[in-house]
């Protein structure tokens, strides 16, 4: 691998360089195992630790298939998919990779006693497999992690409607927390170039799903002047959704846990925050299987306090459980709620008058489309998002790095190094970093 990286920090190594490089048939990746997947039996959640299940070791380069890309992956992120891969919570994901192996020859290439974890990198192209004209190796890219196959009809109008729809990296092996990753070429995107390697990885997987759930006309189709209330404004998923709100004309209500986050959302832009620790909410009762709507007309009441009066048109909903019966509750009449994720749990429950005769809609969304994705990241690539960084681990720390994220002890996106020696490399448009390095930096120190 040392001869991939020295031609990556050479910084202007040819393609044909880099088509000629040997790839080594095995590389460094971060996995669970098959035999593991009992390790957390009887153990409560919040005490599952993704260091004792996640490994760092040497695996097999897979066969590249039509189609397919080698990716060298300098750096990667942790998302709540990783976490959820690491505590083979709801379910073990070799599951995934089972129903994988059974769909064709190339897919069975999947179904191994170990899982390659990760959606998200930024890389160099190392080799294209037959059929990819588009890119070429020693192509700078990043990756979306929307796998799919479109052989059947049904995702030919929006491809997460393809019944091969997979999250790479979570429902199928071969993920971005490794030296080489395996993708389609149709995940690739080009790196923005302004960004660090770190930098340009951490959007990825939340900023694509922010914009279809909040922007895209299959998720919120916000418009100019919405009131949108962002649960976990400050986070992974609600840094990107504030941004958006933001950018787009749209008026963003900030959900956040403490005064320092409300601080982020602040420097971000955004004038209305509520702060859950000074509120002290209490959606449901103690021993979580009753709601106390009374807490529901509260929250309502600190939103029009805060908007003059007015109701909120889209609920960017992603706690699930802990939140949900609140968000369908104070959203106006005609109004919507999108949901994706479910963090506090996945079974919702919620007063379905305030719902039903109300003529309020909730909408599904999950991930996003080749073509969102590819507006999400131009987007970044433009200055007019901007990443939500905090921190950055090497590949051997990635097990710490989840744990972080699954007790929540982060802020936007966690990052992982995994070519790259050191951080701060990759970026070759510094006029364009000068000019955005106070937003880019917003999340780190935090």
């Amino acid at each position: 691998m040392q001869k991939i990286l020295d031609a990556i920090l050479a910084g202007d190594t040819p393609s044909e360089d880099f088509a000629n490089l040997e790839i080594p048939d095995h590389y460094r990746a971060a996995t669970v195992h098959k035999d593991e997947v009992d390790m957390f039996e009887g153990v409560a959640t919040k005490e599952k630790d993704p260091r004792k299940s996640l490994h760092v070791e040497d695996v097999a380069l897979p066969e590249l298939g039509p189609g397919e890309a080698f990716v060298a992956v300098m750096a990667s992120a942790i998302n709540y998919n990783t976490v959820w891969t690491s505590i083979f919570e709801p379910v073990s994901t070799f599951g995934f990779l089972e129903r994988y192996g059974k769909e064709s020859e190339l897919g069975a290439r999947h179904n191994l006693d170990y899982h390659i974890v990760g959606s998200d990198l930024s890389g160099v192209v190392l080799k294209v497999g037959a059929g990819v004209t588009k890119w070429k190796p020693g192509d700078r890219v990043v990756a979306h992690c929307l796998s799919v196959e479109l052989e059947a009809p049904d995702g030919h109008n929006d491809t997460m409607m393809d019944p091969s729809q997979r999250i790479w990296g979570f429902e199928t092996n071969f993920g971005g927390l490794a030296d080489v990753a395996m993708v389609k070429a149709n995940q690739l995107m080009p790196k923005p170039e302004h960004l660090t390697w770190e930098e340009a990885a951490s959007p990825g997987l939340v900023n694509c799903t922010a914009y279809r759930q909040l922007v895209s006309a299959n998720g919120g189709n916000m418009k100019q002047g919405d009131n949108v209330l962002i649960w976990g404004a400050s986070g992974g998923l609600g840094g990107f959704a504030t941004q958006y709100a933001l950018n787009g004309g749209a008026n963003p209500i900030c959900v956040v846990s403490n005064e320092e986050k409300a601080k982020i959302v602040r420097n971000m832009g955004a004038e209305m925050v509520i702060n859950r620790s000074e509120m002290d909410f209490k959606f449901w009762n103690e021993d979580g299987t009753k709601q106390n709507p009374k807490e529901w007309l509260r929250l309502g009441k600190a939103i029009r306090e805060l908007t003059g009066g007015e109701d909120i048109d889209i609920v960017f909903e992603h706690p699930g459980r802990e939140t949900f019966g609140a968000s369908v509750f104070v959203t106006r009449k005609g109004g919507t709620i999108t949901t994706c994720a479910s963090t506090s749990g996945y079974m919702h429950e919620y007063d379905n008058r305030y719902l039903w005769m109300n003529l309020k809609k909730i909408i599904s969304s999950h991930f996003a489309n080749y073509r969102e994705s590819w507006e999400a990241n131009r987007l970044i690539a433009q200055g007019k998002i901007h990443p939500t960084l905090s921190r950055t681990y090497t590949l051997e720390e990635v097990g710490q790095a989840s744990l972080d994220v699954h007790h929540n002890k982060h802020q936007g996106k966690v990052g992982v190094l995994c070519l790259a020696p050191e951080e701060g490399l990759g970026v070759l448009d510094e006029e364009k970093r000068a000019a955005h390095i106070d937003k880019i930096n917003l999340f780190r120190g935090i």
